[in-house]
């Protein structure tokens, strides 16, 4: 058994999903493995990862506008250290994973065909976000 870890910083630009399917298979792919588990890790509670289509836009757009829904940025929240989105932000990265696991096969990720991940940032303004990556395999 071996095992690899590295740290990716994902830029954003507010709230929103970005995509960082290709930037983790790349590392991953570096890595020489052929079978084993990739543990993908954000290490923030603003923040969030999501593993969701990555063909039709859409269902991305579909998917910021029902989280901004379900927690708006203009509810009455105690908590507003960092600002009337800070609370928002929590209660939707509570909804989604802060963590994933991808198996690796045959080298490549185990996602399925319209498969992407997805850094989910839900602060409304830009951040540099820390994501770290793990993979044990051989």
């Amino acid at each position: 058994m071996r095992q690899a870890s590295c740290s990716l910083t994902v830029a954003t630009q507010g709230a929103g999903l970005v995509e960082i399917t290709r930037a983790i298979a790349g590392w991953v792919s570096e890595q020489r493995m052929t079978t084993g588990l990739l543990t993908v890790f954000c290490r923030h509670t603003s923040a969030s990862l999501l593993i969701q289509e990555n063909a039709d836009p859409d269902v991305r757009r579909d998917l910021e506008d029902f989280f901004a829904a379900l927690a708006p940025v203009s509810g009455a929240y105690r908590h507003q250290d960092e600002g009337p989105d800070d609370m928002p932000a929590h209660l939707r990265a509570a909804l989604t994973q802060a963590q994933l696991s991808i198996p690796l096969t045959g080298g490549r990720l185990a996602l399925g065909t319209w498969q992407g991940i997805y850094l989910f940032e839900h602060r409304t303004r830009p951040h540099r976000r820390e994501v770290v990556l793990h993979l044990l395999g051989e």
